[in-house]
């Protein structure tokens, strides 16, 4: 038997705008300064990546990442710093509730989940 916690944002009318899937592509966005790239890497298409990000954007109220189109030098994605501070607390924050869930499941049923 195990627990699992997952850790998802609603927006103001309930739809879901991030959890790991958005902190994933976040996360490959940083890494690689590719959004697509990261939606690649995920095996998602660049499209879906698009919206998923936008979605967030929108429930949040300021923008993610800033986004440079391609052309002659090539174009390129990148973490706003609000886009930054929200992974950076999103990762914080589901790795804090991981570990009270731990510490919960111990206290509930006296053994490691």
């Amino acid at each position: 038997m195990t627990a699992h916690t997952r850790i998802v944002f609603l927006d103001a009318q309930g739809k879901k705008f991030f959890g790991e899937g958005p902190c994933r592509l976040l996360r490959g966005v940083a890494e690689t300064g590719s959004l697509h790239s990261a939606a690649a890497s995920m095996d998602m298409a660049y499209t879906k990546a698009l919206r998923l990000l936008k979605h967030a954007e929108q429930a949040l109220g300021y923008p993610l990442t800033q986004r440079t189109a391609g052309g002659k030098h090539g174009g390129g994605s990148q973490l706003t710093p609000q886009g930054k501070e929200w992974l950076e607390r999103y990762e914080a924050y589901r790795d804090a509730c991981v570990q009270a869930n731990r510490q919960l499941y111990r206290e509930f049923y006296g053994e490691e989940p």
